[in-house]
């Protein structure tokens, strides 16, 4: 093999590893330097352009590791005999270029280094990107982790979100479905002071009316039919926590006059209780739809957004969506235990090009199918969604019968349900339920094709 130009910095407790990967990798071209844990390797970066880091170590481990980096650190790769998908995904997410398990063969470590070499724009990349978090983080304390991106509108909002962490005031999150409304609520809890409390969540709409208020406020022994003992509501459940109200939107009439009552006086009642009792709760709320009077209370609205925070669709941060697909690769071929294949322009043309209706949820659902039936090698443009590759299938309700251009009948009738669907929130005004009585199909069904679909609601 050719000599590269990479300098390795392996850390590893094992003498025997070093020595090994020290020989494997001289053979290979490259500069080796080595360190016995992470405290150690800290004091070395200087002296590489790469880092193979071994999980477990004393001292210092390789996730706290990971950690420690500072700006502008090299690109790191992890190497674990102890590895699962959990730590390998949890290593990707502390912002691991890539990760090997043991015991490997020494053509895996050196194609893996070459692989990294290959992506010298993505280096670059995640070295200014480093940087451009290490600000963030100066201002608000730590990252959001599996939140990527580096827009303008995204930094900002990072910047507020790390600020309102650290009180307890309620927080509203509003954006289109798969933004990722729900990992920035996680981040919330996970930056307060109450990261040590529970973390309670309910999606409002996911619950049918008639048992949401015995969820979310409990209810006594005897308080109905079937209440053979007293169960505590997610009030209760997330005292001294973070209660996150999912779709706050589909939040029934006269369970938004208890849920302000609570947010005035801290005090809930179960469900056949005679007195009050408080809860020392923080709410934060999510709607992907618009809160406005009648359906939503303005009084419950501005209650709910002391800190309002917006995050914008992913067409409308098309700079994030290169990161986002190596980000989302990454961490799906860890889970799903399969090689990360290379990506050609014509497909990254055609990702990139998208305008990605359902955002990230969207996104990560095409790359995740683009793995399951790509060769291993290579994400071909024919292994992406159909929807992706021939945008005029959906188009099709606008321009009146299908041409000759596209005649498959699975695409028509996906594209004739997505539209009737659509049709039928527009009606109920977001409302679900109505829709789904109007469609004459299961709730449930609606829910799934909704996330199917990537269907703003």
């Amino acid at each position: 093999m050719p000599a590269s130009p990479l300098r390795v910095l392996v850390v590893d407790d094992e003498e025997n590893l070093r020595h090994l990967l020290t020989l494997i990798l001289g053979r290979a071209g490259y500069g080796v330097v080595v360190a016995a844990n992470g405290r150690e390797a800290l004091g070395r970066l200087d002296q590489a352009d790469v880092v193979l880091c071994d999980v477990r170590m004393p001292e210092m481990d390789g996730l706290s590791f990971l950690g420690a980096l500072p700006p502008g650190a090299p690109p790191v790769v992890m190497m674990s005999a102890y590895g699962t998908v959990d730590t390998a995904l949890e290593a990707m997410r502390r912002g691991a270029y890539d990760y090997v398990s043991k015991p490997f063969k020494a053509d895996e470590i050196v194609l893996t280094l070459r692989k990294l070499e290959e992506r010298e724009n993505l280096v670059a990349d995640r070295g200014r990107l480093a940087v451009e978090n290490a600000r963030l983080q100066e201002r608000v304390g730590e990252p959001v982790e599996g939140f990527v991106g580096r827009s303008p509108g995204i930094g900002e909002l990072l910047r507020v979100l790390g600020r309102a962490a650290r009180h307890d005031s309620t927080v509203l999150l509003s954006g289109e479905s798969g933004t990722g409304k729900e990992l920035l609520a996680r981040a919330l809890h996970r930056l307060s002071p109450r990261a040590k409390g529970p973390w309670v969540a309910v999606n409002c709409a996911a619950i049918p009316e008639t048992l949401l208020e015995s969820e979310l406020f409990g209810y006594t022994r005897g308080a109905f039919t079937g209440a053979v003992q007293a169960h505590p509501g997610m009030f209760e459940q997330a005292d001294k926590g973070t209660l996150f109200l999912d779709e706050i939107g589909d939040l029934p009439g006269p369970l938004q006059s208890k849920l302000l009552r609570v947010l005035e006086d801290g005090m809930v009642r179960r469900l056949g209780a005679r007195a009050d009792q408080a809860v020392d709760v923080r709410i934060v709320a999510a709607s992907a739809q618009p809160l406005a009077p009648p359906r939503f209370r303005e009084d419950l609205y501005y209650r709910l957004a002391v800190v309002h925070l917006h995050i914008p669709p992913l067409r409308e941060r098309a700079e994030d969506i290169p990161l986002l697909i190596e980000h989302l690769l990454g961490a799906l071929a860890v889970r799903m235990r399969l090689p990360l294949p290379a990506l050609p322009d014509e497909t990254r043309r055609i990702l990139l090009a998208h305008s990605w209706p359902g955002n990230v949820r969207q996104l990560e659902n095409a790359l995740e199918r683009a793995l399951l039936v790509c060769d291993g090698r290579v994400i071909a443009p024919e292994d992406l969604p159909r929807e992706l590759r021939m945008p005029a299938a959906h188009a099709d309700l606008r321009r009146g019968p299908p041409t000759a251009e596209d005649l498959s009948i699975p695409a028509q009738v996906a594209a004739l349900e997505k539209r009737l669907i659509e049709r039928a929130l527009a009606q109920s005004e977001g409302n679900k339920a109505a829709a789904s009585r109007v469609l004459e199909i299961a709730y449930k069904t609606l829910l799934y094709k909704i996330r199917e679909y990537g269907i703003e609601p």
